[in-house]
C-alpha cells in the first residue's frame, strides 16, 4: 500500500469519524445544526487564508523565477554579443 493511499484513507476516515460523531451526539437537531454552521464558517475562513497565503507565496516565487530567468536572459545576451565580437 503507498503512502498517499495510506494518507488518504486515514483523512477520510477522520471525516466519515468526524460526522457520525456530530450525527449521534446527543444534542438536538437544532444544536447541532448551529454547531454545523459554525465550524463550517469556521472551516470556511481558514481555507480563505489558507488559500490567500499560498497565492502570496506563489506570487514571490513567481517574480523570483521572473528575476532569475531575465538574469539569464541578460547573460546569454552579453555572451553571444561577447562571442559576436570576437
Amino acid at each position: 500500500m503507498s503512502v498517499g493511499k495510506f494518507v488518504a484513507g486515514f483523512v477520510i476516515g477522520g471525516i466519515v469519524g468526524g460526522v457520525v460523531g456530530i450525527l449521534l451526539a446527543p444534542q438536538s437537531g437544532e444544536e447541532t445544526r448551529e454547531m454545523l454552521k459554525d465550524k463550517s464558517a469556521e472551516l470556511k475562513e481558514k481555507a480563505q487564508t489558507t488559500v490567500s497565503e499560498i497565492q502570496t507565496k506563489a506570487d514571490g516565487i513567481m517574480s523570483d523565477i521572473q528575476a532569475k530567468g531575465d538574469e539569464l536572459v541578460s547573460k546569454l545576451q552579453d555572451m553571444i554579443n561577447n562571442k559576436k565580437e570576437a
